[in-house]
């Protein structure tokens, strides 16, 4: 592609993320039109095939509402705890409405605070509360709150959570970090956990492994593994994948993220679109058998 064609992509791009036209456009010509931009090609509504078109196609078609509550990071935990039970819940230390009801007075030395409806902005993981800037965390938790999270990827489930700030105790193990495991199930099966390293140390590192605990070359990082590469096994994991498999039960498609605490067990989120079917660095060969494996359902209805 020739410069001046590269430039004029790039200030077409800067301005639809940027134009409130975007805002207003429906939702399937939104997602169209971001699909191109993110991953350079047409999105097939029709007939998808990869992984990140089937995520679209579900943004469109499978709107159930329980969707709502599971995506609510304050919600989630009445159904988790009527799911699978309250005993894989990390303790919750408050809910609120405005960063200004919180008393910082009363909450322990460490903490997470986030907001329930969106990916990360606002979120604050205090270590050492002595060290806090309160008027910061609280700038933070408010540019949170005014985020509309549905209206960046058209992701139905966030149109109508209720926008609130969570306070759970802060967790680690004993590395000083917290492993992520990311269960993929598609349509009740769960076929792989991808195992989220390093984070604590600004240096992560990502590997898939299936129920087995053998390796699946699904990234540039597990491809280039040597043979017989493997990570410790929690001794927890046919359990956390026993549970993975009953939160997916009737969803096409979700993403279970549980974390292993000192040997026990504990619910992170349940996630519809990662990346909100935009990941344009997904291997292609991925992205079709990611594909392949998600079923789904028949069409009701057009939006």
């Amino acid at each position: 592609m020739r410069f001046s064609s590269l430039f004029k992509l790039k200030v077409w791009k800067n301005w639809f993320l940027q134009s409130p036209m975007a805002v207003v456009l429906p939702d399937k010509t939104h997602i169209k039109m971001r699909f191109k931009l993110k991953m350079g090609k047409k999105l097939n509504l029709e007939n998808p095939q990869t992984f990140n078109e089937k995520l679209q196609w579900l943004k469109l078609y499978d709107r159930k509402p329980i969707y709502t509550t599971m995506v609510d990071k304050v919600a989630v935990r009445d159904y988790i705890t009527k799911t699978i039970g309250e005993e894989y819940l990390i303790p919750c230390l408050g809910v609120w409405d405005s960063p200004d009801d919180i008393d910082f007075d009363l909450l322990p030395e460490q903490f997470v605070l986030k907001c329930n409806h969106n990916s990360g902005l606002g979120m604050c993981i205090c270590k050492d509360k002595s060290k806090l800037n309160i008027e910061k965390i609280k700038k933070g938790l408010k540019k949170g709150l005014a985020q509309n999270y549905y209206l960046y990827g058209r992701e139905w489930p966030y149109k109508n959570v209720k926008p609130r700030i969570i306070a759970e105790q802060y967790m680690e193990d004993s590395s000083g970090g917290l492993i992520d495991y990311k269960f993929f199930c598609f349509n009740g099966t769960v076929d792989c956990v991808m195992v989220c390293i390093d984070r604590h140390i600004n240096d992560p590192k990502f590997y898939f492994f299936d129920s087995n605990w053998k390796l699946k070359r699904l990234n540039i990082r597990g491809k280039e593994a040597p043979e017989n590469f493997t990570l410790p096994m929690p001794e927890c994991m046919p359990r956390m994948f026993a549970l993975a498999k009953e939160l997916a039960k009737s969803h096409s498609f979700v993403r279970v993220d549980l974390y292993e605490c000192n040997g026990k067990i504990y619910f992170g989120e349940l996630t519809f679109f990662p990346d909100s079917g935009f990941d344009n660095k997904l291997l292609w060969e991925t992205d079709k058998y990611f594909g392949d494996a998600l079923i789904l359902p028949i069409k009701e209805k057009k939006i």
